[in-house]
């Protein structure tokens, strides 16, 4: 059996056992090796790390899972009719979350279920959100009050647990199992927390689903547009089918909206395809919604391959959404790395079956997030203007490309480390850090990181590059240079390269060492510096510039450095 990829410590105030035993053998990625923390001692453990279960072996990640009436005093003296001012639960709501607080900087991560209640607690009944003392409203409240104490702990995640326990129906609990084995819940809640919990690993790891690629006919809308026309599709209007083709829309849409690209794999004439998707006026996306496309009549598999390598992602960042089951179970057996959901006959179940999906969780959602099927699809024009413009010089000093360079701050720190953990083709040292880490690494004497934002005429490619100084008497050595595929090979690398060493000769360093670090997938970079104008040594992984000569500065780049 292979190693555990995390090391998880369940800290909680009942019998944790069988989600501990969940979370071990479930075989969805990531695998977790689970210890739990001695039964109802949460505070205790919390902010004691001197015990045992912190150390025999040292968890990645934690997992604190508590029940309201057993963690806050002052709510449980208001369940047994106790008169209680709210004020001073959440002033126990906020020592508890200062505990949790101080535990993440243990820790990579930290999940935190948020608190619920059986449904067969009434409570006040009637008056139960009603009154100010009552039960689901002072929960809510608690909740809420968490949120906000934890909102700035970058490396923590409330989870919501009330979704599970909706999912788990009436078995979500039982008294009996409570008194006989203090055992809160039932196994079905253990599953979905198990299922969200490995989404918040892979999101972290950046093992996130970046791209969905979607078939057309009888997927994005019904009927076959070359058989009926676009006018005669089956989308909106006064029919179940059709609203449930524009709600599925809508949701790739969200989607869309919080970073995922969308593109298209389809068995059609392009033409035919893209006119129904202009001009159909109940269509939700547009052709500037979608990243790419391969609309043809050949291999899906073959077109997902092309269309992804187009994108520069890999296939692992891949969801292949198509009706059809045959060319799902060719996608499937072929390019076995992509992610191709069952998908239901009854179109009315497309958009609860995309939104059960836990493939698409993120730790941040930064800028360039929210921006980046606007990027692709400027990148689309830009490969437009390539074919209208003469040699390669011509056309990227058409391009207009300028590069801002701001110093590591807290705004810019969220995308930075996302770059950082994320980047594998051009980066030099493929180190991975949590935000925390990084910002702690800049602040050191003689260590200066920069992150690069680059523009062009078409649109802006966001915060695309990352580099790391430091400097001891007259030596420096770049220990970090990271940079986006959307910009490699547009003279960007080279504009880094020539602010850096010239940073290094204003701090004092006459040599600046660049120090390679192979990796399985960061041949791009080494292929760079071979070509970057800097000497090489004998052992061939170590590349070096002498300030004394300043490193050219590409023509076709506008540089500006902004103020610290």
């Amino acid at each position: 059996m292979r190693e555990p990829d995390y090391q998880c410590l369940i800290v909680s105030d009942f019998n944790v056992s069988n989600f501990a035993g969940y979370l071990d053998n479930d075989p969805e990625a990531p695998r977790l090796a689970c210890h739990c923390g001695p039964f109802g001692q949460v505070v205790q453990v919390l902010g004691n790390r001197d015990l045992d279960c912190w150390h025999s072996p040292p968890p990645d990640c934690l997992v604190v899972w508590t029940q309201p009436g057993r963690v806050i005093h002052g709510f449980s003296q208001l369940m047994a009719g106790g008169n209680v001012a709210l004020d001073e639960i959440l002033a126990e709501v906020d020592q508890f979350a200062a505990l949790l607080a101080a535990a993440a900087q243990q820790v990579k991560s930290v999940f935190v279920p948020t608190w619920v209640m059986p449904p067969f607690e009434r409570g006040l009944g009637m008056l139960d959100l009603k009154m100010r003392a009552g039960f689901s409203v002072t929960r809510m409240r608690m909740n809420l009050r968490l949120v906000e104490a934890l909102e700035q702990v970058p490396n923590l995640y409330l989870l919501n647990a009330e979704r599970w326990f909706q999912l788990a129906g009436k078995a979500a609990f039982n008294p009996k199992a409570w008194y006989l084995g203090k055992i809160a819940y039932g196994n079905d809640v253990y599953k979905e927390a198990v299922r969200d919990i490995k989404a918040g690993l892979r999101g972290i790891a950046g093992q996130a689903r970046k791209l969905i690629l979607l078939d057309l006919d009888d997927t994005l809308w019904g009927g076959i547009v070359g058989d009926i026309g676009w006018e005669n599709l089956q989308l909106g209007g006064h029919d179940a089918a059709g609203e449930a083709f524009v709600d599925f829309q809508q949701a790739l849409k969200a989607l869309k909206s919080r970073g995922v690209l969308l593109g298209i794999v389809s068995k059609n004439e392009e033409s035919v395809a893209l006119a129904a998707i202009d001009e159909h006026p109940e269509m939700v996306l547009r052709r500037d919604d979608f990243a790419g496309w391969r609309i043809n009549w050949g291999d899906k598999a073959l077109n997902v391959a092309d269309l992804v390598a187009e994108l520069n992602l890999g296939l692992q960042s891949v969801v292949f959404i198509d009706d059809n089951p045959a060319e799902r179970a060719r996608v499937r057996e072929a390019l076995p790395e992509v992610l191709v959901p069952d998908w239901p006959e009854e179109k009315m179940l497309y958009r609860k079956t995309l939104q059960e999906l836990a493939c698409f969780d993120i730790p941040v959602l930064s800028r360039e997030d929210l921006d980046r099927t606007q990027m692709y699809v400027a990148e689309r024009k830009r490969k437009i203007s390539r074919h209208e413009v003469g040699s390669l010089e011509e056309w990227l000093a058409s391009l207009e490309i300028k590069v801002v360079v701001e110093e590591l701050d807290e705004s810019n720190l969220p995308r930075a480390t996302q770059l950082l953990n994320k980047t594998n083709q051009l980066n030099l040292a493929t180190r991975r850090m949590t935000e925390a880490e990084l910002l702690a690494w800049a602040r050191q004497p003689n260590h200066s990181l920069r992150v690069f934002r680059v523009t062009d005429k078409f649109g802006d490619y966001g915060l695309t590059g990352l580099a790391s100084l430091t400097v001891e008497a007259t030596r420096g050595r770049i220990v970090d240079f990271i940079l986006s595929c959307r910009v490699m090979g547009r003279r960007v690398e080279e504009t880094i390269f020539h602010h850096m060493l010239e940073l290094a000769a204003e701090q004092g360093a006459r040599e600046v060492l660049v120090e390679y670090l192979a990796t399985p997938k960061n041949k791009p970079c080494l292929t760079f510096l071979e070509s970057s104008g800097l000497s090489r040594r004998e052992d061939g992984t170590t590349f070096f510039w002498k300030t004394a000569e300043p490193y050219p500065r590409p023509s076709q780049v506008e540089i500006e450095v902004q103020p610290a």
